[in-house]
């Protein structure tokens, strides 16, 4: 059974890295986070950073690309303003381990990787005078994305809403 992975290269906002864990318990998916961090990993910053989920999490921790390359067994796509393809046009495979790539806030991701990796680079349409998402949003999109053709795989179809009647 295919596995929906997120990939952090060099998180460098807690914050962000906090959102995306709890995008990752709510739906299933694995965190992959590749040093260095912008932040540490301690109770004090997890609290900061919302990180209430982190317990419920399937989290990895690498000490660089090298190392979190050598374990990914599966299709990686690489989230990117420069990537060629948009991130709903893309059939993410069924039967394999799906990694969606993002990196640091502040730089994305490595020229090198994107160019060595472009038929896979994934794009969030978006306005063109406009530099990007916040990392936390598109990390979401993107994970729906993948879900929602995949199905929603384990994933409640039943609403929550006991009070009142529509």
């Amino acid at each position: 059974m295919q596995r929906l992975n997120i990939v952090l290269l060099e998180p460098q906002i807690p914050q962000n890295t906090g959102n995306i864990s709890r995008t990752c318990a709510v739906t299933g998916a694995a965190l992959h986070l590749i040093k260095p961090y912008g932040f540490t990993i301690t109770d004090k910053q997890l609290k900061r950073a919302g990180l209430d989920y982190w317990d419920k999490l399937e989290i990895y921790e690498y000490e660089n690309w090298e190392s979190f390359e050598k374990s990914a067994d599966g299709e990686l796509y690489f989230f990117t303003t420069k990537g060629l393809n948009v991130h709903s046009e893309v059939s993410y495979p069924e039967d394999k381990n799906v990694f969606l790539v993002f990196g640091r806030e502040d730089k994305g991701l490595p020229e090198e990787l994107l160019y060595r990796n472009r038929e896979h680079c994934v794009r969030i349409p978006m306005r063109n005078e406009l530099r990007s998402l916040n990392l936390s949003n598109s990390a979401a999109i993107a994970v729906y994305e993948v879900l929602r053709q995949w199905d929603y795989p384990d994933l409640g179809r039943e609403g929550r809403l006991t009070k009142y009647v529509w």
